[in-house]
C-alpha cells in the first residue's frame, strides 16, 4: 500500500498539565487545541524514527474570585504561566505494508510554571501569593500506537497513553513540576487527506482517567478531549488551516476539598489558526514545523487563556 507521503501519527506529544483546568489545579493533562497534530491517525507503514522537539506556552486565569483547589490550597482566583519543552522519541515498528501497522513513543518533558493567587485562611481572611517551579515533569509514554489504514487517504490510530507521576511535588506549593497521579489516556486519532481539494483533516478523541493525589485525598473526574485541525495545503509544501478543541469533565471530581466546591465539573473551548511546512531532506529523511495559537473562547471552571501557542519541529528518518 502506497501513501502519498510518509506521515506518523504524533499522538498527543504534547498533552500538557501543571498549575491548574476544572480539576484540581483547574487544568489537568492536557491544553485544549494543543494535542492534535499533523497526520495523527498516520502510523507509517515503513519503519522510521520520528524525534520531535515542541515548545508550547499557556498563560491562563480564572477570574471572578472563584474558588479553585490547588495542591493543598484553595485559591480565589488563579492566574497561572506554563512553558513546557517537550521531546518525543517515537519509532514504527516493521510490519510491512499491510492494513495494520504499529508504534511506541516516549515523552520527557521540562516545565516551568509561575502560579499567582489568593490564598483564604481559616477565620476568612486572604492573602495574595505566588509560586514558581522549573524542573522535568512528569514522564509520558505510548506503549503501542496501532495504525489503520482504510485506503490511501485514510487512516485511523488507537492508542493508550500513560503519565506517570515521576516529577516533584509538594502539596504546599502553588506551583509544582508534576500533578502527583497517574493519568491513562485511551486515544483515538483519524486523519483524512483530499488530494482533489488539497484539503486534510486531522482529528483526535480521547479520555483522561486519573488515579488519586494521595497527597491531597484529590480525585479528578475523567475528561473527555476532542481536537479538529483542518489544513489547505499547498504544493510548496505550506500548510494553512484551523484548529479547534474542547475538554469536558464528564463528573464531579471527588475528595473533601471536591465535595466542599460542588464537584468542581469545568469544561472549556479554544480556536485559532495553525500554518505547516514539510519539506523532504531526502530519500529517507523529512522536517515537518508548525506554529499555533488557540485562545480559549469559552470557559468554565478552566483556565481562560488568550495566549496559548505552541511551536514544534519534528525530523523523520
Amino acid at each position: 500500500m502506497n501513501f502519498p507521503q510518509r506521515g506518523v501519527s504524533l499522538l498527543s506529544l504534547l498533552l500538557f498539565s501543571g498549575a491548574a483546568h476544572a480539576t484540581e489545579g483547574a487544568l489537568g493533562r492536557q491544553v485544549t487545541g494543543a494535542v492534535v497534530q499533523p497526520n495523527i491517525g498516520i502510523v507509517s507503514p515503513e519503519p522510521i524514527t520520528v524525534i520531535n522537539l515542541s515548545e508550547l506556552y499557556f498563560d491562563g486565569k480564572i477570574k471572578g474570585g472563584r474558588e479553585t483547589p490547588v495542591g493543598g490550597n484553595t485559591t480565589l482566583g488563579l492566574d497561572g504561566q506554563v512553558a513546557f519543552t517537550l521531546a518525543t522519541l517515537m519509532k514504527t515498528w516493521d510490519t510491512g505494508e499491510g492494513r495494520w501497522n504499529f508504534a511506541s513513543s516516549i515523552t520527557v518533558p521540562y516545565v516551568w510554571t509561575k502560579v499567582s493567587a489568593t490564598l483564604t485562611g481559616p477565620r476568612g481572611a486572604s492573602g495574595k501569593t505566588s509560586d514558581t517551579a522549573s524542573n522535568l515533569f512528569d514522564l509520558y509514554f505510548t506503549p503501542v500506537i496501532a495504525g489503520y489504514h482504510f485506503s490511501k487517504t485514510q487512516h485511523m490510530a488507537l492508542s493508550l497513553n500513560i503519565w506517570a507521576p515521576t516529577g516533584k511535588y509538594d502539596q504546599n506549593n502553588l506551583a509544582n513540576p508534576s500533578l502527583n497521579n497517574w493519568t491513562f489516556v485511551p486515544q483515538v486519532a483519524y486523519t483524512g487527506i483530499f488530494p482533489d481539494s488539497g484539503m486534510q483533516l486531522d482529528a483526535v478523541a480521547n479520555v483522561q482517567f486519573y488515579t488519586r493525589n494521595s497527597a491531597t485525598d484529590y480525585r479528578n473526574a475523567p475528561i473527555f478531549g476532542l481536537d479538529v485541525m483542518g489544513r489547505k495545503m499547498f504544493g510548496n509544501g505550506v500548510g494553512l488551516g484551523l484548529v479547534a478543541g474542547t475538554q469536558i469533565q464528564l463528573g464531579d471530581d471527588k475528595g473533601p476539598t471536591a465535595d466542599r466546591l460542588d464537584g468542581f465539573r469545568g469544561h472549556d473551548f479554544a480556536l485559532g489558526p495553525i500554518v505547516t511546512y514539510d519539506r523532504k531532506l531526502s530519500d529517507k529523511r523529512s522536517l515537518s514545523l508548525s506554529l499555533r495559537w488557540v485562545p480559549t473562547v469559552a470557559s468554565t471552571r478552566r483556565l481562560d487563556s488568550d495566549a496559548t501557542v505552541m511551536a514544534s519541529a519534528a525530523l523523520l528518518f
